[in-house]
């Protein structure tokens, strides 16, 4: 008798684990879809030194978006990405970090021909100075960005991940940051991290090149600029404003 108590309390949690776990993977699916793109770069300049995607600039939006919407991960070489500002004594830093969900999104990103524009309702440039060198130059993420503009989607970026932004076109021919408020890494804070001669190109004056409206805040200070639907940050303290102005834009839409 008390065998069988124990196999039907044991039949009746397996039952309702199971029925959560399909419930919770159902909630999952029914997500809208955001991408973050990561650099594949990791080496600064004839420095001698290595970079990559800056830990927190993908960890804090994650963290703000991460709840309302499925995230996936692309790189321009797409698989292993490269990290930078490896700090896990962020408590998000380090949350982000030993997901294993996250973990396997990392070691796996998709290559951007692999990416269907259509299923995504934002695009995030995560930053980090290996952005600086791969980014600009993908015409197939920057038709993507495009795409997913032009479907009324949200284009953000953070740091130098506006490195990203510099080639968007959108379908007039014009450029993507021509005439809106932009935000990115600074000269100043280029000069301050030693590195104005090292970058192929200063992300402030190739934004304003591009007729961007530049925004500036005080150096390594929480400075984020919202123009419609393009949300920008400028530097590792911005990303989480950077991503609450990116989730409220996609409330305001629904």
């Amino acid at each position: 008798m008390k065998t069988t108590i124990l196999s039907l309390l044991f039949f009746l949690f397996t039952v309702n684990f199971a029925d959560a776990n399909a419930a919770i993977s159902k909630d999952e699916a029914q997500k809208e879809k955001i991408l973050f793109v990561f650099t594949s770069h990791n080496k600064l300049g004839d420095t001698g030194r290595e970079t990559g995607f800056y830990l927190s600039e993908a960890a804090h939006p994650w963290k703000v978006l991460k709840d309302d919407y499925k995230i996936d991960f692309v790189s321009p070489a797409g698989g292993n990405v490269p990290v930078d500002g490896f700090d896990l004594e962020d408590p998000v830093n380090k949350e982000f970090w030993e997901n294993e969900q996250i973990q396997k999104q990392l070691a796996n990103t998709m290559k951007p021909s692999e990416v269907i524009p259509g299923e995504y309702v934002a695009i995030h440039y995560v930053g980090g100075h290996g952005t600086m060198w791969d980014f600009p130059q993908n015409e197939t993420l920057a038709g993507i960005a495009a795409r997913i503009y032009k479907n009324q989607g949200v284009v953000s970026a953070v740091c130098h991940g506006p490195a990203g932004l510099v080639n968007i076109k959108l379908s007039d021919g014009g450029y993507l940051v021509d005439g809106k408020k932009v935000a990115g890494f600074s000269n100043a804070e280029e000069k301050a991290a030693g590195l104005l001669q090292v970058v192929p190109f200063l992300l402030e004056d190739k934004l304003k090149e591009r007729g961007a409206i530049y925004s500036e805040g005080a150096k390594f200070t929480e400075h984020a600029v919202r123009d419609g639907r393009l949300v920008t940050g400028q530097n590792p303290q911005s990303a989480t404003k950077m991503a609450e102005m990116v989730l409220e834009v996609l409330k305001s839409q629904k």
